[in-house]
Parts: C-alpha cells; structure tokens; sequence
C-alpha cells in the first residue's frame, strides 16, 4: 500500500475547511488496496431526490440491472427522499439509527441531522444498486464490498466541514484540536499507518508478552519457548502452541489478566510456544514446505527430546492451525503420530467460505503476487494490516480518523491495537503458495491433492482427539467455515472431534478470560459425539442441539486437554534440556523485530 506525499496530502486534508466540495479530490488521494476492482470516480453525494449522479455512478460501472429492479429501487429512493425533504422542511428533525451519528451534536443541528439522513438515505440506495446487479456469486461481492468502501469513506463524520462535534471540538479548545489533528495526521504518515493505539504505552517483554519462561531451541524460521510452570505437578503430556505467522504470539500472551498463555501454564500444563521469526529479505525464498518442515515439525521433535515424551497436545491459531494441520498430516504419512490431540481455533482448512476475504483473492491478484514475489521477496506486513483494516473501515480505520484528527484526540492505550500494529512480514513464495493452494484452490481439503515436504497430504490420516473453536462474529474465518473441519478430520471415528462456538470476533472470541466471565459460548454435544451435524448456515440456530454457557470457553478447553494430558508428574525442575539448554528468557528477541 503507497501512501501519498504528506504535503500533498495535508493541503487536501485542510482545504475541507474553506472548500466543504474538496473533500472528493482528497478521497481520490487516497491508497487503493489490493485485490479491490478499479471502480469509476465516485458520485458526491446529491441531495435527496436529485438521482443523476447515483444513476450515473453504476452505469459508468458497467453495472447490468434488471429494469424492474431498478424501478423499484428508484420508486423507493424518490419516496424516501420526498419524505426526508418534506420533513426537513416542515422543521421535523430525522432520527439517524446509526452510531456514527449518535452524538447530541448531529440531532441538534438541523443541517447536520439533514446532511446524516440524505447520506444515510443514498448509501441505502448505492448498496441496493450493488446488490441488484446481476453478476457471479464472486463478482457481486467485490462489487458491493468496494460500494461500501466508499460509502463508508463518504460520511459526513469524517470531514470537518460536515462534523459537526469536529467543529465543536475546535470552537471549545480555541483551534488546538484542529492543530494537534494535524500533527497526529502527519505523524501517521510518517509510520504509513493510522495509529490505533497509545503505542508508548507498550513494550514487549516488559507489558505485554510476559509469561515467565526460556527460549530453549531457535532457528532461522523460529524461537521456541518453555515457560515456567507454576504449579507443583504438571500433565505427562506437554503442549505445543502454533500461532499465526501472519502476526506475532503474544496476541496469547499479552497482559497477565488476558494472557490464554498464562491461563494453561496454570491448569498445570508444560507449555512450548513457536515464536515466528518476522522475516527479512535475506528470508525472502522461504516457501511453504520450510514453515511445515523446519518450523512446526522442527518444533514437535524438540519439545519431544525435551520431555521425553512421543506425544504432545497441538494447538494452532488461525493460519498457524493451519501449518499444525498440514504438518501432522505430513507425519502421518511418514508413519508417525506425535499429537495427544489437536487443538484449532478459527483455523481454515476447508477455504470454501472464507468470507468477505475473497474479495482480495481471484486469478488474477494471485497471478499478480506470483509474478512480483513468487520467486523471492517479502510481503509487507503493512499491506497485510491495511487488507484486514479494510474488512472493518468504520471501526478501524475512519474511527480513528474522526478521533484523532478532526478532533485531535490521542488514541487510548489499548494492548489488543498494539498488537494489531506490530506487522509482521511473509516470504514472497510462502504467501504465493499459501494463496494459490489455499484461498483459490482449495486444495488442502482433498486427499493427496497437495504435496508437501516430499509426500502428499491427507488431513483424514491425522491420529488424534481434536477440539475446534469457531467465533460467532468471526468475519476472518466465518464459524461455519471452521466448523467444516469437523469434516475432514478424524473420518472414521468423529465422535472424537468436539465444536465449541465463541461469542464476538476472530480476536475478541478467542482473547477473552475466563476470571471475567464475559460473553457465551456455545457447546453442541450432540456434533460432538457424531450425532447431530450443523448445517452451514449465517444463524446460530442452525448449530442445531447448541447449549449456551455463560462465561469463557477457556475451561472448556482446559478439560479437553487434561482429558488427553496423561497422569500428573511433577513439574520440571529446569527449562530446557542437556542438549537445549536456555538461550535468553522469554519473550526472545525475535518477537521484538519490528515490521515497520
């Protein structure tokens, strides 16, 4: 993602102030994101009833509508619109049900309140002409996923002109917002990102990340830590954390009161964690096969020769559920079974829902990564952060733009945002092949379709209990995409894999204490036990049988894992081994390499 020249850039962000029209030649300053289709210059906004530019908008789109859907649809705006202007007329301020408009501010102006509606109205109608056009399943969700880009871009709180708390704001502090907005702005130009976060506030190893514990086994690709138990005995059977390469560990270990890292070191487990390296370009050729080989398999060998033990609980979050996933398959087809269990949470395997994601991935994207990084390079952690940003632009990205600079307020300090803002870098031939098998093909679900480290993969080979964890809200990998693991694992004995449904989102979800008793979670017993089967629906009714518990899903996964974890021995003395002794204490320094 390019950013614009800053100067530039804050000359347009400024002339909002004299010029409420120059709004649009700022908009088209802004970073197209990848994957995203080239759509016409956007219509300003017209006021209510003047339908030209809206018209105008999805013809120059090359957007094919039924006739009857489009008079309906114009039929419903020109009423809406008549209604809207009768009102605002007549004196009657419009209810604006939308939070970006929540503030006393807006209903008490009634140009403010008016400018809301029609913006409100007109995006109503621009995402019911995206939702008419008549395309593929593919096409139709890029189409409206960039409709709402911009719809989401081109409201009235995120410009001075038409903010009305923006203009308050400066009113009561004498400009000083206005000013420190600027600066905020200018700063974040220079990092290339919006901050979302009070970053000072941090520092990990010292705030965040921790848990007490050694790194006892690095290579180029990772560092392997084993913290420090904190109960006298511990289970025979030792866990092995996989977390995304996509973003750093500590997401599982971030303060002590929400750190999942903390919480089974003290169900008395002996916990490795895979500490991914944030690579380099010296590490631009890695490919998939070296995270599989001389990552998550180099990592199960260790903590074996560490404990002496031949099997050993395997957890993977997310993309790093994924390189478990794989890996286990590649051992089974080697002849070995090293997994007491397997533990996923919101992890693909089956790519056939991946969500709003697929509008960042077609043929032609693909085909385009593999020519600039399939043979080598690095792809930016910073792209990877502005993709996800762009899956929730309201809340992660124009937020902060109203906040911190039209209001020129400093972002709170919040440990899950800085996180979020610690990028990390992936190998170019890694990324590709992660794209191409994955996302495009889907070929990771099919017997021997892939081959990896030298033998093809059949996920049905894996020898283990597995337990997969699915969040409600999860618009990374949606819960029923999760859940289709059940599918593919453990064929012949599924009574053996057990569904638990989370509150909230692909983070949130996972991230949430059990010492706070927060949101729910869902157990469907019957799935579990190969009696019942979800139906692979957008409702929680359809997880038919579901029994909802109030509180954390994380004891839920405590006692899986001491049903699977052997007898009680007491707990190591030492970290490491003869032959691994501790190289630094925790959290290492490959966490702390930035991708800036």
């Amino acid at each position: 993602m390019n950013m614009p020249d800053p100067q530039a850039f804050a000359s347009n962000w400024l002339s909002q102030f004299t010029d409420p029209s120059a709004w649009q030649g700022w908009m088209n300053m802004m970073p197209t994101m990848p994957g995203v289709p080239t759509m016409p210059a956007m219509p300003t906004m017209p006021a209510a009833g003047n339908m030209t530019p809206m018209l105008d908008f999805l013809k120059n789109a090359g957007a094919g509508i039924a006739p009857g859907k489009l008079e309906a649809i114009r039929d419903d705006y020109l009423k809406k619109g008549g209604q809207l202007w009768q009102d605002f007329m007549s004196g009657k301020t419009p209810e604006l049900h939308d939070k970006r408009f929540s503030a006393s501010e807006w209903s008490s102006n009634p140009m403010s309140a008016f400018s809301a509606a029609s913006y409100l109205l007109n995006s109503e109608f621009l995402l019911a002409m995206a939702d008419a056009v008549e395309a593929g399943a593919r096409e139709k969700q890029k189409i409206r996923f960039t409709v709402q880009q911009m719809v989401d871009a081109m409201s009235p709180a995120n410009f001075f002109a038409t903010n009305p708390e923006a203009q308050k704001k400066m009113i009561e502090t004498k400009g000083e917002s206005l000013t420190k907005g600027l600066s905020n702005m200018l700063a974040d130009l220079q990092k290339g990102r919006i901050s979302q976060s009070d970053e000072s506030a941090f520092e990990v190893g010292v705030n965040v990340g921790t848990t007490p514990g050694q790194v006892v086994y690095e290579n180029e690709l990772f560092q392997l830590i084993q913290y420090t138990p904190t109960t006298p005995n511990v289970h025979t059977v030792p866990l092995v954390m996989i977390p995304p390469c996509i973003n750093k560990f500590y997401i599982l270990d971030l303060q002590p009161e929400n750190s999942l890292v903390r919480y089974v070191v003290e169900q008395g487990n002996t916990v490795f964690m895979v500490s991914w390296r944030n690579p380099g370009r010296e590490l631009g050729n890695l490919k998939w096969d070296d995270y599989v080989e001389q990552g998550a398999i180099r990592a199960l060998d260790v903590v074996g020769e560490i404990t002496g033990q031949d099997k050993a609980h395997v957890f993977g979050f997310c993309v790093g559920g994924t390189i478990a996933a794989t890996a286990l398959a590649v051992l089974a087809e080697r002849g070995r079974h090293p997994a007491a269990s397997l533990s996923l949470l919101t992890t693909l395997l089956d790519f056939s829902d991946t969500g709003v994601l697929e509008v960042f991935v077609d043929e032609t994207q693909v085909a385009l990564r593999e020519q600039h990084l399939g043979a080598g390079g690095l792809m930016p952690g910073r792209d990877l952060a502005t993709t996800f940003s762009a899956l929730r632009p309201n809340d992660l990205v124009w937020n902060y733009v109203q906040q911190n600079y039209l209001k020129g307020k400093e972002p709170p300090a919040f440990d899950l945002l800085y996180w979020n803002a610690d990028s990390t870098n992936l190998p170019g031939p890694m990324f590709c092949w992660y794209l191409r098998n994955t996302y495009l093909e889907n070929k990771l679900k099919v017997p021997g379709a892939l081959t990896v480290c030298g033998v093809p993969v059949d996920l049905g080979k894996i020898e283990a209990p597995v337990f997969i964890y699915g969040s409600k809200e999860d618009h990374i990998v949606p819960w029923q995409a999760a859940y289709a693991s059940m599918g593919l694992l453990n064929p012949k004995n599924p009574k053996a894999n057990r569904f638990v449904l989370g509150a909230s989102g692909h983070i949130a979800g996972v991230i949430n204490p059990a010492s706070k008793n927060k949101r729910s979670y869902w157990v469907n017993d019957g799935a579990a036990k190969g009696k019942g089967k979800a139906k692979v629906k957008s409702d929680l009714e359809s997880f038919e049988g579901a029994t909802e518990n109030k509180g954390s899903w994380w004891p839920e996964w405590a006692r899986f894992l001491a049903e699977n974890g052997g007898a009680e021995v007491a707990a190591p003395a030492a970290h490491g081994s003869e032959r691994y002794r501790p190289l630094e204490p925790a959290p290492g320094r490959y966490v702390k390499a930035r991708g800036d």
